[in-house]
């Protein structure tokens, strides 16, 4: 049996609404905003006593969701500087496609986005770049040119 779909990709962060703000600039929508708690949370993470807010975001076609988690209990850790290296072991970033990569960038650093490196075009095809967002999370943007 083979997989129907990814339903989503979730990040932990610490200041979840300044994430979500972000991430609605970026054009995902709001579905909702819910407190995660209980037995079933402690028996799927793996941990005790879980007590999480999450906002669940998706893009405008309805095709992809971000969940974004802000653990109350117990508290969120930090592995590391917020600022890592594209390199890192690990996930390292999340893709969009966007249609105006410059506006959209614009828009982005009122936000508090910083590019990563610099905007830079692949043949005649796409325009790339990934910036640093909220908590420190890699945002790679792709504007297809042909």
């Amino acid at each position: 049996m083979a997989i129907q779909r990814m339903d989503n990709v979730g990040i932990v962060v610490e200041d979840l609404d300044a994430a979500i703000a972000f991430f609605v600039e970026l054009g995902m929508e709001l579905e909702g905003r819910a407190e995660v708690a209980g037995l079933v949370a402690d028996r799927c993470t793996g941990l005790d006593g879980v007590r999480c807010d999450i906002a669940m975001l998706r893009t405008p076609d309805g095709h992809s969701r971000l969940e974004l988690a802000k653990y109350r209990s117990p508290a969120a850790k930090s592995v590391g500087p917020r600022n890592r290296p594209h390199n890192i072991l690990g996930t390292h970033r999340v893709m969009f496609a966007v249609d105006d990569i410059e506006d959209t960038l614009a828009r982005l650093r009122t936000h508090g986005a910083e590019l990563v490196g610099e905007l830079a075009q692949y043949e005649d095809t796409y325009r790339l770049c990934y910036v640093r967002g909220p908590e420190g999370i890699i945002v790679g943007l792709a504007q297809q040119l042909s």
